[in-house]
């Protein structure tokens, strides 16, 4: 598989990630509750994991040797969505974005720890470009930041190292788990962790099989779970966990589309000015890789 496939796939995944606050929003409007609408994308994310597995493997899932990344990944797919969610209580949601868009440096530092190395010249260039254009994209620089209550930042922050060491445990590959075993335990784990915290009764009062929550179920549990734990896991060991970072700053620019094409949001100028900023960030260090890699078969 040619190499560029692999940061793409990254994007893709990160891009699925920037449609769940539109399709959340839509569900407050039809009368659910934040916590209703997220318990339903982790419990239908893993009854979908679990059919795939059914149609696909048609044998009993096993761990292998693999169980503690497997745990810790499934964990911290939870616990983003957890402390996310409990940060949009405290924060404008602009600011809740920028605050958990902190994954990209600190996954950065993260993968610098693990590997016991400096980041690269591309690596630091891209993160300041990014850093400049989050904040131009979330549209922060007219918000009142006085009087905001201190959980929301230790919520929001909490997000961003959350969604940074999920993003660090799926650098990790288990050996003899294919990836639809490995998304089948990642997304019981995770519906685990949501239902001790959400609203796990959607299931027994019946309201999650009524027909507007179980299709928002269904489009969180996909975008939200399905497709971008099964990208993921096949893409960042083969990208790295920095890089990975990086990418998955397209979550932002998608975001902010979805929400003006779906929702009739305002996007000024600036928020132009910030996508265009952060695809440009996005880019640096995956053809510098790319640079790199062909150097190297044009010196051997």
């Amino acid at each position: 598989m040619k190499l560029w496939i692999y940061p793409l796939m990254v994007v893709f995944a990160a891009s699925c990630y920037g449609t769940l606050s539109t399709m959340v929003k839509l569900a407050i409007a039809d009368g659910y509750s934040a916590s209703e609408a997220v318990a339903s994308q982790y419990i239908v994310g893993f009854l979908l994991a679990f059919i795939i597995y059914l149609v696909t493997q048609r044998k009993l899932p096993r761990l292998y040797g693999g169980g503690k990344i497997v745990l810790l990944a499934g964990i911290f797919t939870g616990t983003t969505g957890i402390v996310y969610g409990q940060a949009l209580i405290y924060l404008p949601a602009s600011l809740a974005v920028v605050l958990l868009f902190q994954f990209t440096w600190i996954g950065t530092l993260i993968d610098c720890i693990i590997r016991r190395r400096l980041p690269t010249r591309p690596e630091v260039i891209s993160l300041i470009i990014l850093f400049i254009g989050t904040i131009l994209a979330a549209g922060v620089l007219d918000v009142d930041l006085s009087g905001i209550d201190w959980r929301g930042w230790v919520y929001g922050f909490a997000a961003a190292v959350s969604f940074s060491l999920n993003m660090n445990a799926n650098t990790k590959q288990v050996e003899g788990m294919n990836t639809t075993t490995r998304l089948l335990f990642v997304s019981f784990i995770a519906m685990l962790m949501i239902s001790i915290f959400q609203s796990p009764e959607i299931v027994w009062n019946g309201k999650l099989f009524t027909e507007s929550l179980l299709f928002y179920g269904l489009a969180l549990g996909l975008l939200g779970i399905i497709i971008p734990i099964y990208f993921f896991v096949i893409a960042v060991p083969k990208v790295g966990g920095a890089v990975s970072s990086i990418l998955s700053a397209m979550e932002l620019p998608v975001a902010v589309i979805v929400s003006v094409l779906v929702l009739n949001e305002a996007l000024s100028w600036l928020q132009i000015l910030g996508i265009i900023v952060i695809l440009i960030g996005m880019c640096i260090p995956t053809l510098a890789t790319i640079s790199k890699n062909k150097k190297r078969k044009t010196a051997s």
